[in-house]
């Protein structure tokens, strides 16, 4: 076993390095008829050190951080080159591929970044922190109940950008000395004002089950993905009811750790497939694109585990149900959202259909879902949420002139 582990290390690696090879290649190649980006025309920052695995990160802020470029200037700073290969190519703001700190420091000495947002807590983070005279913000990539989101690290940032009143309770709950009144700003879900994106089939009388697993984790206490537990029995069990249409998307992470996992997710991806060609009108998606919208908008039903993907889907205010964990030692926290959701046990899989029917007309459950949709993300009005992210980015920007101004040498 451990020959084989070695082997298989092995070939990661070596894929991983014939990536990073083609990406700088095609980085030279581009910079050859490509412009340096302007002097001084950059207000906001967005900081990503990672690659392409964790891309989906930062995808969903594409819309809102277009939308607030109309405003403010924003670029993206890269500093792997699998990173900001894919992102050169797909941005709609700028990208600044930095790949030592020495490039950082010059590209920051040719801009006036006044505001350095970040979407995850990478350790590289710290090489833009030490950067003063500028805020930093941690702006997340979704809201949870995960461990992830009461992380002590929030104190390392001058703001956090939230989504509303279950936030700070969290916050609130296990961070210390931690200022909520002013270091943590209500925004609620800027991206649900851009859920979007063409459909890979024509809408007909079938329900759309989107199924949206997420991996396996790399530890017990964040075991939460369902996809071997769960996964393979509910999509038999769909694919074989006419009156159901199933979106699947796997977390891009499936397999990284455990072998069995990356299999179910092929096996899953296969059944689809099958039921496709046995039925053409099925129309079954597989979907790995990096646009997330249309699937939760359209999706009558979702499926999700615990992660992101719980509030994204109930940030759209439409019903879903919750994989619950089969690993006794994944942690929940059910003193939110999950202590009042509609859970998917392992066992119940097989029979998710009559459970989506069930819950298809229960009045009740969409009461509930409504009081939780305010407390976790306020207003939900087509575009509120945008309006709020602008005004937060509007106040920081005049936090930074009065300090400037306070500290001007």
């Amino acid at each position: 076993m451990g020959l084989l582990k070695d082997a298989r290390s092995a070939v990661r690696l070596v894929r991983k390095a014939l990536a990073q090879r083609r990406a700088r290649a095609w980085y030279r190649a581009r910079l050859e008829g490509a412009p340096p980006l302007p002097d001084n025309m950059f207000k906001i920052a967005v900081y990503f050190a990672d690659g392409d695995v964790n891309l989906y990160q930062v995808r969903q802020w594409y819309k809102p951080l277009a939308e607030l470029a109309k405003t403010w200037p924003v670029v993206i700073m890269s500093r792997s080159i699998t990173g900001a290969e894919p992102l050169l190519r797909e941005s709609p703001v700028p990208v600044a591929y930095v790949k030592t700190v020495v490039d950082m420091e010059q590209f920051l000495a040719s801009q006036d970044i006044r505001i350095v947002l970040y979407v995850n807590q990478n350790m590289r983070n710290f090489q833009m922190m030490r950067y003063g005279r500028r805020w930093h913000v941690f702006i997340n990539h979704g809201e949870s109940d995960k461990m992830y989101m009461t992380t002590n690290q929030f104190k390392a940032y001058d703001y956090a950008l939230v989504a509303g009143d279950a936030a700070l309770a969290r916050l609130g709950r296990v961070l210390w000395d931690y200022d909520l009144d002013k270091r943590a700003i209500k925004i609620g879900r800027p991206q649900a004002d851009h859920y979007s994106g063409k459909l890979p089939f024509t809408p007909d009388e079938r329900k759309v089950v989107l199924y949206a697993p997420t991996w396996e984790g790399d530890r017990p206490a964040a075991a939460y993905g369902s996809v071997v537990s769960h996964g393979e029995a509910l999509v038999r069990a769909l694919i074989a009811d006419p009156r159901y249409r199933v979106i699947y998307r796997p977390h891009p992470r499936s397999g990284a750790v455990v072998r069995e996992y990356g299999e179910a997710n092929h096996r899953i991806i296969a059944a689809l497939k099958a039921a496709n060609a046995a039925d053409p009108g099925a129309h079954h998606v597989f979907d790995d694109g990096p646009e997330l919208g249309w699937q939760l908008a359209v999706a009558d039903m979702a499926i999700v585990d615990i992660s992101a993907m719980v509030y994204d889907r109930l940030a759209s205010g439409k019903p879903l149900l919750v994989t619950r964990p089969v690993n006794p030692e994944a942690e929940i926290d059910e003193g939110g959202y999950l202590s009042d959701a509609d859970w998917l046990e392992a066992s119940d899989a097989p029979f998710v259909a009559s459970l989506i029917d069930t819950m298809s007309h229960d009045a009740a459950a969409a009461a509930r879902l409504r009081k939780w949709v305010e407390h976790y993300f306020g207003d939900t009005t087509q575009g509120a949420a945008t309006k709020r992210f602008h005004e937060a980015i509007e106040f920081l920007m005049a936090e930074w002139e009065r300090f400037a101004a306070a500290h001007a040498d």
